[in-house]
């Protein structure tokens, strides 16, 4: 298994700018054998560069979302569970990976909870960035765990992913892949790991994904 390195913090990135980079894609363009020169090629320089402005947010300490949380008034330990959708980057060669989530935490009865549409909000912000799914599950739960001044009595996460590195190139086979990661009583109990899945396979039924 290959290391799993971090993202680079701000002082450690170089500064491009954006004419720099328009001319790095029309150099790219010309080694494809494309003319970038050409009509229907003129304005992608443009737009790839809006477009990385978007899906590399996560480069970019200012998007970071805000992460409201709430007094835990009801002293609630209950397992407080969310999912959806998420779209990402292969950091071995720039293509996509995207899936489905599968989150959950347990308050501590003392502590704070999370604003629940914050998860997807993080997820998100992690997401965009060149990534690894094992990193990227680390980072979503760090980042929540932060937000609760450390004080969930656990957290854990399952994240399912297609590859297109691997489903468009090279073997071209499905390139399928499922990470999890637990933390605090997810990690030492297996009764919780076990709800948890039950409500991952859950959210998978019909019942909860149709749209009718």
């Amino acid at each position: 298994m290959e290391p799993i390195t971090p993202n680079p913090q701000d002082t450690q990135r170089k500064i491009v700018s954006e004419e720099e980079l328009k001319n790095a894609i029309r150099t790219i363009m010309y080694y494809i054998g494309e003319d970038p020169e050409r009509e229907g090629l003129q304005s992608t320089p443009d737009r790839i560069l809006r477009m990385f402005g978007e899906i590399f947010r996560g480069y970019k300490p200012e998007k970071k979302p805000r992460i409201t949380t709430f007094t835990n008034s009801a002293h609630s330990t209950e397992m407080v569970f969310d999912c959806g959708d998420y779209y990402s980057m292969c950091e071995h060669h720039m293509l996509p990976f995207f899936g489905k989530y599968y989150f959950a935490y347990i308050p501590s009865a003392e502590g704070r909870i999370l604003g629940i549409s914050k998860v997807a909000r993080v997820v998100g912000y992690c997401a965009a960035r060149l990534q690894l799914q094992e990193r990227l599950c680390r980072q979503i739960v760090d980042m929540l765990a932060e937000a609760l001044n450390g004080t969930a009595e656990g957290f854990a996460i399952v994240m399912r992913g297609q590859h297109m590195c691997k489903s468009m190139r090279g073997v071209k086979n499905k390139g399928e892949m499922c990470v999890s990661y637990f933390t605090g009583c997810f990690k030492q109990k297996k009764a919780l790991r076990d709800e948890f899945y039950e409500m991952v396979q859950l959210s998978t039924s019909p019942f909860m994904t149709s749209n009718n």
